[in-house]
């Protein structure tokens, strides 16, 4: 190989690496990295970052859940691209100000006095005048006017002259300086701060996300980072009366353990509620134990006013259940299943069985959360619900949805604690059920139980609404459910109404009612198929019926005729059900008309229940938990830094106008040519004011 090829080579090379410097260097390189870095901080802020697969599955599909997981746009701020990006935007403005630094610095120090006459008349602002003094003296007083007035100056005599050069406003290009140093701050400092720390320990550590369960003590050190970790942000719930040393760092693929030089206990947890039921304040009452000297410090943390040990951050996040315990009563909804008593845990399952025998389905209840304070929006007026009204189908579906749906002006009332909890089968599908403890009155004379659930998160909750009986519990409307599906009582009670109804000098009417009865009962109950085969039963039954063998003309008044009887039934089989309970029997009243009209509904609305009963809550200890979020963030120090380089940086650049002015003066004693030029760095009005008073003052122009 030859020299010269060698050569050319080599200056090929260089070329490339210069060319490939000045790309990264550049201000479009820089923008567009700027413009990805905006974009993916977009996506982070819409997208609900480190969920789980399923989430993103149910709420945007398959494909596009898939999407977020190659591409990561479900840890945006910890993508490899993400952190690859800020690595290159901290190497293109690094390479900005090492190129144009010197060059910065350079002019700080050059007044340019060598400018050559000829080269001020293509200046803009731009003068000439006689003096009436030799140009020695005129240069002095120039430039002692403009050093008094804070510029800069430095004169220099030639053989035909003196010029006067003088410079300000030097602090705008050192604001260029200042604000491009604090990208660079910002990046590194967020770097820092960031998962890139984490990121390493797992690559170069060994250390992997833990994606199991079970008690944190056995997950393998493997799972676990230790607490000389330079760099994390976890979370960190704490019961009260316990204390707790290990954070969880939430990872898209699992967690990793963050183990804390000091466990934080609770002693008490504290929180206050607007009336809106949003809580206004909560805090917490802690003692930090020093693992290595067994020091115990007290703190107490609230929202924006964290504690500080050893570095560490404790912030309060929010809180949480830390294991109440809970007593719920079985309702049974099908009439055949016994009322039963069972205790838990918020947070923890039992195990029950649904049906008889070794083959029975075996269904897991799970205690999910425990709410002391429910605040709704409610009717102050009630509007009472007529069940005889003979539109059904409008009736169905005005009664089921949220548990304040009314139609009259709302106003918000804690209706007290509720309990939620799940239903999951053999095969893991679960169902979520929300029921509150107290019957809630919801203007319409009567209290109900209200009864909620919904097949997935995504969905609100809908109510089954029970009214309380007159001792203010559920076994009235219960009584009647067992006995409306039992046929000897629902015989029994039609006979009753028949005969009360009608004269007893005419027993052909009380046959024909008694017939008619029997039919509107056996449809409501749910003994007779409708239409499509179903055995449903309720209003809907009913509905069904009449639109099948009543023509249209004649529909309002049938209906109207069916619902009143099957009304006055029903009271009948509530009066039956109090007799065999040993119980008085209900007196006519206002309370017990609504109380009938809301279980007319109930009983109608019973089969949609998708479970034979329904868990009541008796009683509960409350245990509350404190949600930390623990922080070691040396970066944020990088941060500030860069924060305030970056608002002196943008204030010089556009506060700060950079100024040139030379005066060059040639002549004689006594008598002398003045000519003045001035140049800024941007054309403003202020720039032509200060001109025209130069002017004034240097060379004696009157504006």
């Amino acid at each position: 190989m030859s020299v010269s090829t060698q050569g050319l080579r080599v200056r090929t090379g260089s070329q490339a690496l210069r060319s490939a410097v000045e790309l990264l260097s550049s201000m479009r390189f820089s923008i567009s990295l700027l413009t990805v870095i905006c974009i993916a901080s977009v996506i982070g802020t819409i997208l609900k970052q480190h969920e789980p697969l399923a989430n993103y599955v149910n709420q945007f599909g398959p494909f596009w859940a898939q999407v977020f997981m190659a591409t990561r746009l479900n840890a945006v701020y910890s993508a490899w691209w993400f952190l690859l990006i800020l690595a290159f935007l901290v190497i293109s403005t690094s390479l900005c100000i090492a190129r144009n630094t010197p060059k910065i610095l350079t002019d700080l120090k050059v007044f340019k006095e060598n400018m050559r006459e000829q080269s001020l008349q293509a200046f803009h602002h731009r003068a000439e005048a006689g003096l009436a003094e030799a140009p020695g003296d005129a240069a002095q007083r120039i430039g002692q006017t403009l050093a008094s007035g804070g510029w800069k100056v430095r004169l220099q005599q030639r053989d035909h002259g003196w010029m006067v050069a003088a410079k300000a406003g030097a602090a705008n290009k050192l604001g260029y300086i200042a604000a491009h140093s604090a990208i660079v701050l910002v990046c590194l400092g967020g770097l820092l701060d960031g998962d890139l720390i984490v990121r390493a320990q797992m690559l170069f550590n060994g250390k992997t996300p833990y994606t199991g369960g079970g008690l944190i003590a056995d997950v393998k050190p493997e799972h676990r980072l230790s607490d000389r970790n330079p760099t994390f942000r976890g979370n960190l719930l704490v019961a009260e009366g316990t204390q707790s040393s290990t954070a969880i760092l939430n990872q898209s693929d699992g967690v990793l353990l963050q183990e804390l030089p000091f466990a934080i206990e609770l002693k008490k947890f504290i929180v206050e509620h607007y009336s809106t039921g949003m809580p206004k304040l909560f805090a917490s009452e802690i003692v930090i134990h020093d693992k290595e000297t067994g020091e115990k410090i007290p703190a107490r943390v609230e929202v924006n006013h964290p504690a500080s040990y050893r570095g560490v951050e404790i912030y309060q996040s929010s809180f949480d259940d830390g294991g109440s315990s809970v007593t719920l009563k079985a309702v049974p909804l099908n009439g055949a299943s016994k009322a039963f008593e069972i205790q838990g845990t918020i947070g923890g399952a039992s195990q029950l069985t649904k049906g008889p025998g070794d083959g029975a389905e075996k269904l897991t209840l799970e205690y999910t959360a425990l709410r002391v304070i429910n605040v709704e929006n409610f009717s102050g007026e009630g509007s009472g619900v007529d069940v005889r009204k003979v539109d059904l189908r409008e009736s169905i579906d005005s009664r089921m949805g949220a548990a304040n749906k009314t139609a009259t002006r709302k106003e918000l009332r804690n209706v007290g604690p509720s309990i939620t909890y799940k239903l999951r089968d053999a095969a893991g599908q679960a169902r979520e059920f929300h029921n509150y403890m107290l019957p809630v009155d919801m203007g319409d004379g009567v209290p109900l139980y209200l009864l909620g659930m919904r097949e997935t998160p995504a969905e609100s909750f809908r109510y089954l609404r029970i009214p309380a009986d007159d001792q203010g519990g559920l076994d009235g409307f219960l009584r009647l459910r067992s006995a409306l599906l039992d046929p000897a009582s629902r015989d029994l009670a039609v006979r009753r109404y028949a005969a009360q109804a009608t004269d007893p000098k005419r027993p052909e009417l009380a046959q024909q009612l008694a017939a008619s009865a029997s039919r509107a009962l056996s449809l409501f109950a749910g003994a007779e198929p409708g239409k499509d085969g179903s055995t449903r039963g309720g209003l809907q039954a009913v509905s069904d019926f009449l639109e099948a063998n009543v023509p249209e003309a004649e529909r309002a008044r049938a209906g109207d005729v069916l619902v009143r009887i099957l009304t006055g039934v029903l009271y009948e089989l509530t009066q039956l059900s109090r007799e065999r309970a040993g119980l008085k029997p209900l007196t006519p009243s206002e309370h017990t008309q609504g109380f009938m009209s809301q279980a007319v509904l109930a009983l109608s609305d019973v089969p949609l229940y998708p479970a034979p009963m329904a868990f009541e809550l008796k009683d509960f200890t409350q245990v509350q938990a404190s949600v930390f979020q623990v922080a070691r963030a040396p970066g944020h120090y990088i941060v500030y830094l860069g924060c305030a380089l970056l608002i002196l940086g943008v204030f010089a650049m556009l506060y700060v106008r950079e100024r040139r002015i030379w005066v060059w003066i040639t002549g004689e004693a006594g008598h002398s040519q003045a000519t003045m030029a001035l140049s800024s760095n941007r054309k403003t009005m202020d720039t032509d004011k200060e001109f025209e008073m130069l002017k004034t003052k240097l060379i004696g122009i009157q504006p």
